[in-house]
């Protein structure tokens, strides 16, 4: 056990490789998920806070009820969406990193939306008024309340950069885990524990529960830098 972790903290101290490979991938499409799902779920839930439409009690329900959709399961829809004969089959994109993506993002949309409903509504019922007074638009009311709680909403997407670095079922189904093209850090520890390569797998794990550990403290640090500067 003793030479296994010491094998492990002297991967990542000497920057192997094979661990550097992996761990750029993971940041890279954790990247590109957290910007897609950013750009959709922050208007998205926005919307649904502040607009007033039939239905709107059902669709904020199946926001959260979509915060803890199986990863599996998506990977499978998106695999049939993808796959040969599915509609998108002749794109050729399964098994890539862009297959990644699509599959995080419909994970991490629904969790950056509920959250960012929740902030966003707790503003507008203290300036709904106020911005009804100034006849302002839907537009307009979603633009300036998603800037006036922008340090929340920071909270927000990095909860949604959490669960994308941290996803794993959806991107095996979808990216296949092949070596130096979609292999990330989580479909690499699940491979390496089975084939017994313990030393890249633990260091791996050690990567990916500081970037975790990080986001949360970052998160953390940014909501009680705005609770104090903005009470």
């Amino acid at each position: 056990m003793l030479n296994t972790l010491l094998e492990a903290i002297s991967l990542v101290s000497r920057l192997d490789n094979q661990v550097v490979a992996i761990v750029w991938l993971s940041f890279k499409v954790a990247l590109a998920t957290v910007t897609l799902a950013t750009l959709i779920g922050l208007p998205l839930g926005a919307f649904v806070a502040v607009a007033s439409f039939p239905g709107r009690g059902a669709v904020t329900v199946f926001l959260n009820a979509m915060m803890g959709l199986p990863s599996v399961v998506v990977g499978v829809i998106v695999y049939l969406f993808l796959s040969r004969s599915g509609p998108f089959g002749g794109m050729g994109l399964l098994y890539s990193p862009v297959a990644m993506v699509m599959a995080q993002t419909v994970l991490v949309v629904p969790l950056i939306a509920a959250l960012t409903r929740q902030i966003v509504e707790d503003a507008w019922r203290a300036y709904s008024l106020e911005f009804r007074s100034m006849h302002f638009s839907l537009g307009n009311s979603i633009v300036a309340l998603l800037y006036d709680c922008r340090y929340s909403l920071v909270v927000a997407v990095l909860a949604g950069a959490g669960r994308s670095l941290s996803e794993v079922g959806a991107v095996m189904i979808v990216g296949g885990n092949i070596e130096g093209y979609t292999r990330v850090m989580t479909t690499a520890i699940a491979l390496e524990t089975a084939k017994g390569d313990l030393p890249l797998s633990l260091a791996l794990g050690m990567v990916l529960l500081t970037v975790v550990l990080l986001i949360n403290t970052g998160a953390y640090h940014v909501r009680q830098w705005a609770m104090r500067k903005y009470g």
